[in-house]
């Protein structure tokens, strides 16, 4: 078999059903084993809505997304997508073509050195000089890209190999000596954390991704009833516990509830799972949380201690140490005043919002919400509208809301909802998103119309680059420094790519059209034009402790 033959056919094995990607010269014998494989292959207007959706597609799916370029610039517009994926720990393989590799480092037409653009942002790289190597290093990339924790690996495939033939051995079972995730928590570690627990007054669980990537939300769920502990979550882990739960607080934060902010850092003891402490996360280090022991269970050694310092590590899979865990607490602590304490919190600091006559962009999230009762994935474009859906969109399902956090790339939601749509095809899918964030794949539109791709894009139109103007309506005196951004006529522009748009300028306008959408078997744009200075509140402004925020409504 030729190199591309092998491509395909290890793609096969691997279950692979759809690819996001875009044609070039050098991945032509890729591009022609793809004309008759029983591959479903996603034409995208741009390299980097294909990694976005590939990406969409993993964490909508857990499954390992797809997504193929050519060589020198093809290769390089994926790799912002493919940094949101490193960052935020999604499965994801990423295959581009290259010159031929007598032609490395001649600078050749379209040539990028794309295994060293790319080494710090993937979990492990390949670049194919032999077509012997291939099959293997298909097999390995697809299982370090989905196991331990998860990250994006590219395969850079130069056109004489894809071209080079030699007989075809699959392979069944990987075994990489130097790469051997751990699965199961040491048992002591686990008995410290249980003693921890009993005799904890103040506890709370923080959530992470690593919940809703280890499919352990059944077990977070039987570990804070038997504890009667509060849990809160950070924006990757949305949805891996029910935000109509009596013990959730809500997701924490720079931009979470106060209640869950000041619950943090008013406890005895935090049991960290599958999170990693990142900054918008803790606020001010040196003051985070002052009174807390920290358990923190995570598959990733180098996550524990890495930002804050932990009590009792654990390293292994959420899922695993969760029910091994809940075996050793013979004794649930006396969380009873504890409680009491985050009910008056909740009630001291609630989520609310001024309804005014314009539309508040709180209230279409709510709206969505209802509409669709909650059986919608969600991806988000980033900034303001980001928050807002974070904070307003209730979730009670793992892997139905979809955001780029880490890294927060804007452009993301779009082609991410297309690779959700994809992979939960009978599924509502609505992208919310900026004026200014949608214009960055904006172009995706066609992919959309063209494969017959069903998603819905709610637009909160504020005419500026709403979360840089906040900071500078609040921390540089209102000088809108280069934020005022105008759009084009979106439904307009929705219509002339064949799709449909809605433009809705009254908040009596905003459910019927958001049902009119829902009837539509077509893309639709709905351009919400919501006030412009609305702000997202509360806000831990940069540098400062999570509970002293910037508080009241928008």
């Amino acid at each position: 078999m030729t190199g591309a033959q092998i491509l395909i056919e290890c793609l096969k094995r691997e279950g692979v059903e759809i690819i996001f990607g875009y044609p070039g010269g050098v991945v032509l014998p890729l591009f022609d084993k793809l004309f008759d494989a029983d591959i479903r292959f996603i034409l995208t207007r741009h390299e980097q809505a294909a990694a976005h959706a590939a990406d969409g597609y993993a964490r909508a799916t857990g499954k390992v997304g797809v997504c193929l370029a050519t060589s020198g610039p093809g290769a390089t517009n994926l790799i912002t997508g493919i940094a949101t994926a490193y960052m935020d720990s999604i499965p994801m393989v990423a295959i581009t073509g290259q010159v031929k590799t007598v032609l490395i480092g001649n600078d050749a037409f379209q040539e990028a050195d794309v295994t060293g653009i790319s080494r710090p942002i993937t979990k492990h790289n390949y670049l194919v000089k032999d077509v012997k190597n291939l099959a293997g290093i298909l097999a390995e990339a697809f299982y370090i890209a989905s196991t331990g924790r998860p990250g994006p690996v590219l395969i850079d495939l130069p056109v004489d190999v894809q071209l080079a033939e030699t007989e075809f051995i699959w392979q069944e079972k990987v075994e990489i000596r130097s790469y051997k995730p751990t699965y199961f928590g040491h048992p002591g570690q686990i008995k410290k954390a249980a003693k921890l627990i009993s005799q904890s007054k103040r506890p709370v669980i923080y959530a992470g991704g690593g919940i809703i990537t280890s499919d352990a939300s059944i077990e977070l769920g039987v570990l804070a009833e038997k504890i009667q502990a509060p849990v809160t979550w950070t924006l990757m882990g949305i949805g891996c516990f029910s935000s109509s739960n009596k013990l959730s607080l809500g997701m924490l934060g720079m931009h979470g509830t106060a209640y869950a902010n000041h619950s943090i850092m008013e406890s005895d003891l935090i049991i960290a799972i599958g999170a990693r402490f990142d900054d918008r996360v803790t606020g001010r280090l040196d003051v985070f949380a002052p009174h807390a022991k920290i358990i923190h269970i995570d598959i990733d050694p180098a996550s524990i201690s890495k930002n804050v310092k932990v009590d009792v590590p654990i390293v292994g899979d959420a899922k695993n140490i969760l029910k091994k865990l809940i075996e050793e607490i013979k004794k649930a602590p006396d969380t009873f005043e504890w409680l009491k304490e985050a009910e008056m919190l909740k009630k001291k600091y609630p989520l609310v919002y001024k309804d005014k006559n314009k539309i508040a962009p709180q209230y279409i999230i709510e709206q969505i919400y209802e509409v669709t009762q909650g059986e919608a994935i969600i991806t988000t474009e980033v900034g303001q509208n980001q928050m807002w859906a974070a904070q307003w969109n209730k979730c009670f399902k793992p892997r139905t809301f979809i955001s780029s956090g880490g890294l927060g790339t804007m452009g993301f939601g779009f082609p991410a909802a297309m690779g959700a749509k994809m992979g939960c095809p009978e599924k509502t899918v609505f992208d919310i998103a900026g004026d200014g964030s949608i214009q960055m794949n904006i172009q995706e539109l066609a992919t959309c119309v063209a494969n017959k791709i069903n998603v819905k894009v709610a637009i909160l139109n504020n005419g500026y680059l709403g979360m840089v103007r906040q900071w500078q309506e609040l921390f540089y005196k209102r000088r809108y420094s280069y934020t005022c951004i105008t759009g084009p006529d979106f439904v307009k522009l929705a219509q002339s790519y064949g799709a449909a748009g809605i433009q809705i300028t009254k908040k009596e306008e905003v459910r019927p059209a958001i049902e009119k959408a829902l009837s539509i078997d077509s893309t639709v744009f709905l351009d919400f034009h919501i006030e412009q200075e609305e702000n997202v509140f509360p806000m831990v402004p940069a540098g400062e402790a999570i509970n002293r925020m910037i508080g009241g409504m928008a």
